[in-house]
């Protein structure tokens, strides 16, 4: 039940749920998120790393950026059953729908100026 719970919490934030519909389009980074979600750069880090525990999300370092993606499900079948969900769950949410619009605007080289 631990696990199950893990992955219900992890999933009971707006912001989290917003990141998760997001790296369903795209892998990307936390400058990336934190413009789309116009939150603190700690908060958005904060959330990562709660999806990442809960087996949501996983991130890998390439180069000067950590890319974060969904993850495969293997770590835990409740994480597994609920991605499978979301990946139909929500779209016509006008606000999920403004910020998937917004995604291929979406370009870190852009936003850190690199």
């Amino acid at each position: 039940m631990k696990d199950f719970i893990k992955v219900a919490k992890a999933l009971s934030d707006p912001n989290r749920v917003k990141i998760v519909k997001m790296l369903q389009h795209k892998r990307m980074c936390v400058c990336e998120i934190r413009a789309l979600l116009q939150i603190a750069q700690p908060s958005v880090s904060k959330h990562l790393k709660i999806l990442e525990n809960a087996g949501l999300a996983s991130s890998e370092k390439e180069g000067l950026w950590v890319n974060y993606h969904l993850a495969d499900g293997s770590s835990s079948p409740y994480a597994a059953s609920l991605l499978g969900n979301l990946k139909h769950w929500l779209s016509d949410d006008p606000e999920i729908a403004c910020m998937i619009a917004k995604l291929p605007a979406i370009s870190r080289e852009d936003i850190c100026k690199v």
